[in-house]
């Protein structure tokens, strides 16, 4: 488990799940309760752990809940998938000085993403 691990309340687990499991491949697992509709799904993506709490009124449109950032293989081809699985694409790919292309989309949620790449021989992620 993640010593630090973000989470994200939603009124739209299954859809907010489909979307990090298709991009980013996802992998469940965790949930509570362990039978029947879920109200906490433990994720994994690569290393890192992502919870999604079900709530009802997660006052979507507000100030931003969270904002992730997660480092995938091909930016432009993940960005490329984001809007066929709900998402929203905030800002086109920029190679940044610090060594990384950075593109921000928004999970169906509204929730901030940025997709993050390393540029070869000049950053991490």
């Amino acid at each position: 488990m993640s010593t630090i691990q973000p989470v994200i309340l939603t009124a739209n687990r299954d859809v907010l799940f489909g979307f990090y499991t298709k991009l980013f491949g996802a992998e469940e697992i965790f949930r509570v309760p362990e039978e029947g509709a879920a109200f906490y799904l433990g994720l994994r993506i690569g290393d890192t752990d992502l919870g999604l709490v079900t709530k009802a009124d997660p006052r979507a449109g507000a100030a931003s809940r969270i904002l992730l950032s997660i480092c995938v293989d091909d930016v432009d081809e993940t960005l490329a998938r984001v809007e066929s699985l709900g998402g929203s694409v905030s800002g086109s790919p920029n190679d940044m000085p610090w060594g990384q292309r950075v593109a921000h989309i928004k999970d169906p949620d509204g929730n901030p993403v940025n997709l993050t790449q390393p540029i070869p021989a000049r950053g991490t992620c």
